[in-house]
């Protein structure tokens, strides 16, 4: 199987920030040709949610705008005018998929909504992505990820206990209420795309940050609606599984995630302790569960006694899953990241040789990597409107301002 799958799929993308964008650059990922529409002389939010920056030549870019934007074709053009729609519009007449992050209603007034341009092109499977959805009381609210996070209840699971120091709720490290919705929405497009070769016909994908963040709290929206009772923080700690957090080595903390009764009987044989699993309050995971704090606190004063490289030799001999907590940079560098490919620094264009993490999808051993870098601002704009536009309406447009 080749490793860019979408190869000849056109997208054209006008979502700005991150959902959308992330949605865009995994399909670009896979092959397909994507086009982002950017404001001229501004551009997608995220080139200017810096520091860090990265910069080549006169070219300067948020690293913010990198993580989510390679294997894209950047086109500076104004839709608000009544010119920038109408090319707009040729360029959704000619894709297969457009993908965008507007408040409801938002693109009627370009001729840009759904209805108007699957009428255009009833292959179009136009993807919008929102806060709250198409329809419901929300609908007009704008939606970030921050607000999701919150609203979802992923705040509301994520830190320390109120009675704890530090104790409160807190937002997960990175916005995955908007990563999720883009990877959500980019499996909604490939579904539609498979129901496209059988009806002949496009699809409106209707998809919203909260309905994401409902779906993804996964386990701990199940435990909630089987129990009647709504799980509490618990920091590092599962609320399923135990022994399943960090514990404290003579010299730096580790992970210790047992994850079944045969694993657990592993960990009490090398903690010098095979007792344990005959002790009902610790036989089985439940029990364990139900005896939390006694048994972590018998892990906890063993694994105390030596180093974590120690501990880890041992632990994954022993068959028993841990890891140290690393920081992004030991992560990135790890020779096991190393080995994958994970960072990268390539490409060729206007911004130059541009670090970023790559696609963490193969296809029979090749990598679903975009070959473009992230684009500056405008980079591809004379390339692909040529395609639609004559030389003397590009010079009109360009002229007005409505395009770069």
């Amino acid at each position: 199987m080749s490793a860019t799958p979408l190869t000849g799929l056109k997208v054209l993308d006008l979502s700005r920030v991150l959902a959308g964008p992330w949605c865009t650059q995994l399909l670009a990922d896979l092959g397909a040709e994507v086009v982002k529409i950017e404001r001229p002389g501004a551009g997608d939010d995220t080139r200017h949610w810096g520091p860090p920056w990265h910069e080549h030549g006169d070219e300067r870019v948020a690293a913010y705008f990198l993580a989510a934007n390679r294997g894209k074709k950047s086109v500076a053009l104004d839709f608000s005018s009544p010119e920038g729609a109408a090319v707009v519009r040729k360029m959704a007449a000619d894709a297969d998929v457009l993908v965008e992050n507007y408040k409801v209603g938002g693109l009627a007034k370009y001729g840009l909504d759904a209805a108007s341009l699957r009428a255009a092109n009833p292959k179009l499977i136009y993807a919008s992505v929102t806060g709250f959805g198409q329809d419901g009381p929300y609908a007009a609210r704008a939606g970030y990820d921050y607000i999701i996070q919150a609203m979802g209840g992923m705040m509301s699971l994520t830190g320390l206990p109120d009675d704890m120091e530090n104790g409160g709720p807190l937002r997960v490290g990175v916005a995955i209420a908007d990563i999720f919705t883009g990877m959500y929405t980019a499996s909604a497009i490939l579904a539609a795309l498979h129901e496209r070769e059988t009806t002949g016909k496009g699809a409106h994908v209707d998809m919203a940050l909260f309905d994401t963040q409902l779906a993804v709290l996964a386990n701990q929206a199940s435990n909630a609606m089987v129990s009647g009772r709504d799980p509490g923080r618990q920091g590092n700690s599962h609320p399923n599984i135990v022994p399943y957090q960090p514990f404290m080595a003579s010299d730096q903390p580790l992970i210790i995630a047992v994850g079944n009764d045969g694993q657990f009987a592993r960990l009490a044989k090398l903690c010098g302790h095979p007792e344990w699993v005959e002790d009902e309050r610790f036989a089985t995971n439940a029990a364990r569960v139900a005896n939390r704090e006694a048994i972590v606190a018998k892990v906890g004063a063993v694994i105390a006694d030596a180093p974590a490289a120690q501990w880890m030799e041992k632990l994954l001999e022993a068959g028993i899953p841990a890891g140290p907590i690393n920081s992004v940079s030991q992560a990135l560098a790890d020779p096991q990241a190393q080995h994958r490919g994970a960072r990268q620094q390539r490409g060729e264009g206007a911004l130059g040789a541009v670090p970023m993490v790559g696609s963490p999808i193969r296809l029979d051993g090749q990598r679903a990597d975009a070959s473009l870098a992230p684009p500056a601002l405008g980079e591809h704009t004379s390339e692909v409107l040529a395609h639609y536009c004559d030389a003397n309406t590009l010079g009109v447009l360009k002229a007005a301002g409505i395009t770069n």
